[in-house]
């Protein structure tokens, strides 16, 4: 087992010049944290619309998209400085995260000058995450053909942006706003795309309504077309925006909330204040959104590389080993998957493809929801939400069982009769609302309305308790604030 000390003072010369936010040293109003927040949120927005310099000319119209299907929950945006979003950036403090959680790296998060270091080593592996994804872009075909020039050009730009992303998200955590810069971006990103999946004014389209669902919804109800029945008026050919998406978007959304404050409740006393008693939420999304965030990582992931090595070594579909990974057809620009494990993971976003192939949509909910599961045990030992941890935890805060000893032992024997079994069910909700959501077409797919009905109910927690801060001085050292 390393040292996580000996692994952080490789980074301690290199941290000095990994660029940095500074805390606020006073404390910040409500009001100056919403302002700081609005404005991050409105530079990422203005950084997804400032194209790449160099593509526009080379490369238009060619190459592929390698995040295809991860753009949404990636706050990233093809063809522009937000080109990799926050995919560097997750990346990166995931595999510390999972090596500092699993106990091959041990670090002390109470010790400040190894989360300094913790913090540099996670902004170097960015740094080098959005290299190595800038590179395998250029190499694989992504750009088309390029000159080394431009191409030299695009990594420095999309560094740059790397590290502004990095510091905006930096801004919002340390305190200047509230919540995460991450998931402030996150749900910035599928807003924006189901706002205009629902109201997108381009047009006419090939059925000779205008692009968003809900303009042509009311299009075709104001042609009547209704009297020739309703499917016509609610689905439209083509993979076109329509009310289904929406509709299923609505669904998968609210159910999503309704399962956040679905909960099982653990009496609790306080051994210093005697008297008071108060109750522990154990959440039926126990581990949130993170099972189907990392399934759906490694579903790009092979999709990202079947893409590369077709686009490379196999298109004409020869090799026996590479189309066992993933086999595609280019008719237009963006390559299809017609065979092979990519194909498997690819869920099939409209209801023709599920009549289509069946097998496919049963074998992809059935990956889904196994790998969901799988993750979901796995992040509760890694993550240290296990029930042992747990438990310590709370006899460390001065908590106990009312009707138990003050130990961790009766602690953790109330804990695992809940948490493991709320694990595997919220793996399976998870996996099932977001492959709903992806079969359905639904806008911002299935994983990212999940993500952001997720984010949506922790920034409302957190501005009712900055609220009562605000209003309230005297409960800020007891909600941590």
């Amino acid at each position: 087992m390393f040292q996580m000390a000996r692994f952080l003072d490789i980074f301690r010369p290199i941290a000095r010049f990994m660029p940095e936010v500074t805390p606020p040293e006073r404390r910040v109003s409500f009001n100056e944290k919403l302002f700081w927040t609005g404005l991050v949120l409105i530079l990422y927005l203005i950084m997804s619309e400032i194209p790449l310099y160099g593509i526009p000319l080379y490369s238009q119209g060619v190459g592929y998209d390698p995040l295809l299907y991860m753009r949404v929950i990636l706050a990233a945006r093809r063809g522009t400085l937000m080109e990799l979003g926050i995919g560097p950036i997750v990346t990166a403090g995931l595999i510390l995260q999972l090596l500092a959680g699993s106990g091959l790296l041990q670090i002390d998060f109470s010790i400040p000058e190894d989360r300094a270091l913790f913090t540099g080593a996670n902004k170097f592996f960015a740094i080098i995450m959005v290299i190595f994804q800038a590179l395998a872009y250029i190499l694989g075909g992504a750009y088309g053909s390029i000159k080394p020039d431009i191409a030299f050009l695009i990594c420095i730009q999309l560094v740059a942006a790397g590290v502004v992303l990095m510091l905006l998200d930096e801004l919002v955590q340390k305190g200047w706003g509230i919540g995460s810069g991450i998931s402030l971006f996150i749900a910035a990103g599928v807003a924006q795309q189901i706002w205009w999946l629902s109201l997108g004014p381009v047009g006419p389209m090939s059925d000779e309504k205008y692009f968003g669902a809900l303009v042509a919804f009311s299009q075709a109800i104001m042609a009547r077309e209704y009297e020739n029945g309703w499917w016509g008026v609610i689905h439209r050919p083509d993979n076109l925006p329509d009310m289904i998406g929406f509709l299923s978007m609505l669904i998968v959304f609210f159910v999503a909330i309704y399962f956040q404050g679905v909960r099982i409740e653990i009496p609790i006393s306080f051994a210093r204040y005697r008297g008071y008693r108060s109750k522990y939420p154990v959440q039926l999304l126990y581990v949130s959104n993170i099972p189907v965030i990392l399934t759906s990582a490694l579903f790009a992931d092979i999709y990202f590389v079947a893409q590369i090595l077709w686009s490379r070594f196999n298109r004409d579909g020869s090799s026996v080993w590479l189309n066992l990974l993933g086999s595609f057809s280019q008719s237009g620009a963006v390559p299809t998957p017609t065979g092979g494990l990519a194909y498997f993971v690819t869920p099939p976003r409209s209801l023709e493809l599920v009549g289509e192939d069946p097998v496919r949509a049963l074998v992809y909910v059935t990956l889904l929801i196994a790998f969901c599961v799988i993750f979901s045990v796995t992040w509760l030992e890694v993550g240290g939400v296990d029930a042992k941890t747990v438990a310590g935890q709370l006899l460390s805060s001065g908590v106990q069982v009312p009707g138990f000893r003050r130990s961790e032992r009766p602690i953790r024997r109330i804990l695992d009769r809940y948490i493991p079994s709320v694990t595997i069910v919220g793996g399976v909700v998870v996996g099932c609302l977001a492959a709903f959501g992806d079969m359905l077409n639904s806008f911002g797919t299935g994983t990212g309305i999940l993500l952001t009905s997720g984010i949506f109910f922790q920034y409302y927690q957190q501005l009712v308790q900055e609220r009562v801060v605000e209003m309230y001085p005297a409960f800020r050292d007891f909600l941590g604030k």
